[in-house]
């Protein structure tokens, strides 16, 4: 029947609309472009489900959109909104539980399987396709539909007694009919909609977006109903659609090296184009979440990451001539796995083991034209701000440390302090002795070079100035506020001898400096190590490329553990992270921050090692939500893969054991990674209290590791030599 239609001036909400309107897969890209009503969307088409059994729609377009009722013929409902809100009945979702019994890569074999099965035991037994199981999809037999996760675990021990080796539980959403009256809130019109109904969101014009929960997305979008409650989904370009996706996956605020970008952006492409159709029950291809690829839109795209886009339009990576499964994880822990080994069947050639290193370009060496010398303050080794002030060209690399320990001139501290303000940018100041020492002397010398008298007077209260020099001795009260707007900016600390009269070394004084200077603007910059060529190096900073001379005065200087050494040379490999000082296009100081001495790629990651320490009771109680084992009693590893992740694990309990395989390991354990080992602490009886799991990588470890590709880029790799590493003896192509 005809949906029916009526006004209303009350402020209600929208409505529920529904059902797809793409019947079959996007084009490739030799074909052009696909046009709904109009709008141009360049192939291929994906559609990304950006909500799932949604309650409440509002979306929003930057200069109006389109409206269309596609069941009446495509009946145009507003020509020029700007806001609509669509408000459903939420789907009720119970739950229920069945049992995975086995599992095989052939429909055929699980058939068997399930006949097999039939003959043991009654009960609803069936095989299921589930296409996100495993690297091509993999064929379940299910047994049952229990209402309760208990009756689920009894079947399972049923199972067990006939011999089934391995069986774990399913949680299914189930909808419960209801009534669903759905309303839809146009310019101030209220429509009732018939339950199978589709709306198409459609912007007025190419360069228009729309918005949904507060995010804008590129292409259209249409809302419809499902077994899972009312869907919205978002149907645009692949391009545009890797756009919103690659700064989700890999920053490119902290992974700014564009050839990792690049890789990134070609096994994203592969993925999507590998997994189309692969939720057509529901009339869609992906979801915007981890499920699939985590997809947010044109509000989060980026510079770095759309040039990584558009620099390998079209491009996919291939094996045997067929599109791979293009696997990732953020962290491989040292080593990636073979892929059947965490996900099951068959091997697959291009997911095999690859150990997470990379020589990348010949080593080189950086040789220092200067030194500073060790020189102590308050017990504190000060080499990296006096070599920061030399390379701004305020304090005198060549001068002994015993100079440095002397009492600073008010003609020198004025000096430093004008030249410094220099350096950070500032308009040339005045800093004029005023016959006082101390560290508030200099203070005062720096606010008066650096312009800050404003930032004392205004920006520091009375009653602040007080509390923050309340346990400060011998303090005027015309210099409160002064000494707080110093101590709050950290440009000077309690232990600085605020008191009038206290002697201020030049290394002291040094220190304070450089903390100006540091509040100012921030004098280091920071990148990785590309090469060196013609006395000139090469760095990469924020993704891009750049070269400079090195001074002849370069200091260098490792720092370990927050302790800074003045080095003569140091032999660079490639993609080390430094920071460095460049003043007059040359560079003056490289600082080499040394936080790890593993050599594998990912070892920077915070991911690269972890722990997690979980009681045995807590362990039992989470185990015993998968499987009927009773009181945990202990774990026990029993085969390992190539990257020793662990495949096979036993879990010992009360009332029977299981075995537990591949990916399911760190699913039940609910760890980050299958890389670990064991340990358990004991309680004064010798029994258990603890287990403790010290692990390494995040994901499940088969394919690109995330971490590692951007290191490789930091040390001279492409992203064709990333890819080709982590997927082995495949081949690039690229459509157009």
């Amino acid at each position: 029947m005809p949906p029916i239609f009526r006004r209303s001036k009350k402020y209600f909400f929208l409505a529920f609309c529904l059902i797809f309107f793409l019947g079959g897969r996007p084009a490739e890209f030799a074909q052009e472009a696909t046009f709904f009503q109009g709008f141009l969307i360049p192939r291929p088409v994906i559609r990304v489900a950006l909500g799932v059994n949604l309650e409440d729609v509002r979306i929003r377009a930057s200069s109006g959109l389109k409206l269309y009722l596609a069941d009446a013929g495509y009946k145009l409902l507003g020509h020029d909104v700007s806001d609509v809100r669509v408000r459903a009945t939420k789907e009720l979702l119970s739950e229920k539980f069945t049992v995975v019994a086995a599992q095989a890569r052939r429909r055929d074999e699980a058939e068997k399987a399930a006949k097999e099965l039939r003959k043991k035991i009654a009960g609803r037994i069936l095989v299921v396709e589930d296409k996100a199981g495993g690297l091509e999809g993999v064929f379940q037999v299910r047994a049952g539909d229990f209402p309760t996760r208990g009756e689920a675990l009894q079947f399972i021990k049923k199972l067990n007694l006939l011999g089934t080796g391995e069986a774990w539980i399913v949680r299914e959403d189930v909808t419960e009919p209801t009534s669903r009256p759905r309303w839809l809130l146009v310019n101030d019109e209220l429509l009732d909609l018939d339950e199978r109904t589709t709306l198409y969101f459609i912007p007025s014009n190419p360069q228009s977006y729309l918005a949904y929960d507060g995010k804008p997305y590129r292409g259209i979008f249409v809302l419809r109903g499902s077994r899972r409650g009312l869907l919205l989904i978002n149907i645009l370009n692949v391009e545009d659609y890797l756009k919103g996706v690659l700064p989700g996956e890999l920053s490119p605020q902290i992974y700014g090296e564009i050839e990792a970008q690049k890789a990134q952006a070609v096994a994203a492409r592969t993925y999507a184009l590998k997994n189309i159709g692969q939720f057509e029950d529901l009339g869609f291809d992906l979801y915007a979440t981890p499920v699939s690829q985590v997809y947010d839109g044109l509000g989060v795209e980026h510079p770095l990451s759309s040039r990584a886009v558009d620099e390998t339009r079209g491009e996919t990576a291939v094996y045997g001539g067929r599109l791979i499964n293009a696997l990732y994880m953020s962290t491989c822990g040292g080593r990636t796995e073979d892929g059947e080994a965490m996900f099951g069947g068959a091997p697959v050639p291009y997911l095999r083991s690859t150990e997470c290193l990379w020589e990348g370009r010949d080593a080189f060496v950086v040789r220092a034209g200067a030194a500073v010398p060790p020189v102590f303050s308050d017990g504190r080794n000060i080499a990296l701000p006096l070599a920061r002030l030399a390379a701004l060209g305020i304090a005198d690399p060549a001068a002994e440390a015993g100079w440095y320990e002397k009492a600073i001139t008010p003609e020198e501290a004025s000096s430093w302090a004008v030249r410094a303000a220099a350096e950070a940018g500032k308009a040339a100041g005045k800093a004029v002795p005023d016959g006082e020492s101390g560290s508030l002397a200099m203070g005062r010398l720096l606010v008066s070079a650096f312009g800050w008298g404003d930032h004392v007077r205004t920006l520091v209260g009375e009653r602040e100035a007080l509390l923050a020099t309340k346990d400060l001795a011998d303090i005027k009260p015309a210099d409160r506020r002064l000494a707080a707007f110093l101590l709050t900016s950290g440009i000077l600390t309690p232990q600085d001898g605020l008191s009038r009269g206290a002697v201020l070394t030049r290394a002291r004084a040094a220190v304070m400096i450089d903390r100006a200077v540091a509040f100012s603007r921030l004098p280091s910059r920071f990148g990785a190590i590309k090469g060196f060529s013609d006395g000139r190096l090469a760095l990469s900073e924020g993704g891009e490329e750049k070269s400079f001379p090195l001074a002849p005065g370069l200091l260098l200087l490792r720092t370990i553990d927050g302790v800074s050494i003045s080095l003569p040379s140091y032999v660079f490999e490639g993609g080390e992270t430094v920071k460095w000082i460049e003043r007059d296009g040359r560079i003056w100081l490289i600082e080499i921050p040394v936080n790890s001495v593993t050599p594998v790629l990912d070892g920077l990651s915070q991911y690269h090692r972890w722990q997690v320490r979980i009681s045995r009771q807590d362990l039992e109680d989470r185990l015993n939500q998968y499987f009927p084992v009773g009181r945990l009693i202990d774990l026990v590893p029993k085969t390992r893969g190539s990257s020793q992740r662990l495949l096979d694990l036993l879990i010992v309990g009360q009332e029977g054991q299981v075995h537990v395989t591949g990916m399911k390991i760190r699913q039940v354990l609910g760890l980050r990674d299958n890389l670990f080992v064991i340990d358990r602490e004991v309680d004064a009886d010798g029994r258990t209290g603890h287990f403790v799991f010290d692990g390494r990588g995040w994901g499940h470890g088969v394919g690109l590791c995330q971490i590692g590709a951007f290191r490789m880029a930091q040390k001279g790799a492409t992203y064709e030599d990333i890819l080709k590493k982590y997927y082995r003896g495949i081949s690039l192509e690229k459509s157009v």
